[in-house]
């Protein structure tokens, strides 16, 4: 998973600047997703909705959490089931490496929420040089951002890291899979990168001589970095001879906030925050040779199918707690079913009250509390020109009111409320007796 990579920053959507030949291998040599949608167009609740396979607005995981490592309810809820929690009664190890943002405090942590192993930090964001990182540990923080500054935790002990944080993921991927080569593994790599900050290494920096804008420039360089990994990635998949039956997923947590990394969504209007394509259509591939053909497919799928399908292999093996909102992709994919994985796709920002609902064919509905706007995505992917239908508006309002009638108000406080929960939580950063 990156995260906040642009829709046109990958070779297999059209980037020409930035090259990205291991990730389009996923791609080539895969399925092609040419309408795939993430859950929510920030971080946290787009994970919360990938990891569970359900939408995070479901269980009150409406809103970017804090960095708040006292408070229990700050993350993804002790209710819900991830996926590793899903995969372990099949024998499933799972590894979640770099970015979790599914809540700080130690009930939150990855090896409580079925993982077992775990590199990287709990907070939504991290610099990427080591000499950065100051801060021992949670409580070392004084403020939300200082989660940037924490050495890296392995489980939870905390690391004295030397490489670059990219470099050290893939690295660190790259041994699990040595490690659990022999047996079924899951593993979450969440690279950080291209987040903000825009930092790279002289290595990576040079390979963009040509790019005159130094945002994009350093930009590139990230991904760049990022490409290297998932090739590292591939190839130690390859060399253990496991390739052909290991499922790769590769996508984008949400679209690229193209002002403040410099990203580029190409057509697609909007970015990250928005519930236009560009904050919520993203680069998704998935490669599986041994029973998946190389294909483009266009119908409307979603991060929440991740998990479906990802547990078709031992489905019979597992209980889940909750019903999933994501579909088993792979007899679309194989020819068995020859319908639409979802008539629908919905979107909530609660605190906005924006709303949003696309359907399979490409009919989408935006609502704010200004307007409410009309597009066919078929026509007209930029969004650029406003249908006039009252018919369709209607009924797709009425999708939309069904499905929101199952949802649960946010049950934490977010990003956007910062200054409120610290005035709430005097103590947010004083370490328990």
């Amino acid at each position: 998973m990156a995260d906040d990579l642009g829709y046109k920053d990958v070779g297999f959507n059209g980037s020409i600047d930035i090259p990205t030949p291991n990730i389009d291998r996923i791609a080539n040599e895969g399925v092609k997703f040419r309408n795939a949608y993430v859950s929510y167009a920030v971080c946290g609740p787009s994970r919360a909705g990938l990891i569970t396979g359900r939408y995070q607005d479901r269980f009150g995981f409406s809103r970017n959490p804090l960095f708040a490592p006292n408070d229990v309810k700050m993350g993804l809820p002790l209710s819900e089931l991830t996926l590793a929690d899903a995969l372990s009664p099949a024998g499933y190890k799972s590894i979640a490496l770099g970015k979790w943002h599914l809540g700080a405090h130690p009930d939150l942590h990855p090896l409580k929420r079925g993982f077992d192993d775990f590199y990287g930090f709990l907070s939504g964001g991290h610099d990427y040089f080591p000499e950065l990182y100051t801060l021992n540990g949670v409580y070392d923080a004084k403020k939300q951002y200082d989660g940037y500054k924490t050495k890296l935790l392995r489980n939870y002990e905390r690391v004295e890291e030397k490489e670059y944080l990219t470099d050290a993921l893939s690295r660190e991927a790259v041994n699990y899979i040595e490690k659990y080569k022999d047996q079924p593994f899951f593993m979450y790599l969440a690279y950080n990168a291209p987040h903000t900050p825009l930092q790279a290494t002289e290595k990576y920096l040079e390979r963009f001589e040509n790019i005159k804008n130094e945002k994009r420039k350093i930009y590139g360089a990230m991904v760049s970095a990022m490409d290297d990994g998932v090739g590292r990635v591939l190839n130690k998949l390859e060399e253990l001879k496991i390739s052909e039956n290991t499922m790769v997923f590769f996508l984008s947590d949400n679209g690229g906030p193209e002002r403040v990394n410099a990203s580029d969504n190409g057509l697609l209007r909007g970015g990250k925050g928005d519930l236009f394509e560009g904050g919520v259509h993203v680069p998704f591939a998935l490669r599986w040779p041994d029973k998946i053909d190389p294909m483009v497919y266009d119908s409307p799928v979603s991060a929440l199918d991740i998990f479906a399908t990802a547990i078709n292999p031992v489905k019979n093996e597992i209980t889940l707690k909750n019903p999933l909102d994501g579909v088993d992709l792979l007899p679309f994919l194989q020819g068995t079913n020859n319908g639409m994985p979802h008539s629908f796709l919905f979107w909530r920002k609660y605190d906005q009250k924006w709303s949003s609902v696309r359907k399979s064919d490409g009919e989408k509905l935006l609502k704010n509390p200004k307007d409410t706007l009309l597009f066919n995505l078929k026509k007209d992917i930029s969004e650029t020109n406003e249908m006039k239908d009252e018919d369709l508006m209607h009924n797709l309002l009425d999708q939309y009111q069904l499905w929101e009638n199952n949802l649960r108000d946010p049950v934490f406080l977010g990003l956007l409320q910062n200054d409120l929960y610290n005035r709430k939580h005097p103590d947010r950063f004083t370490k328990p007796d």
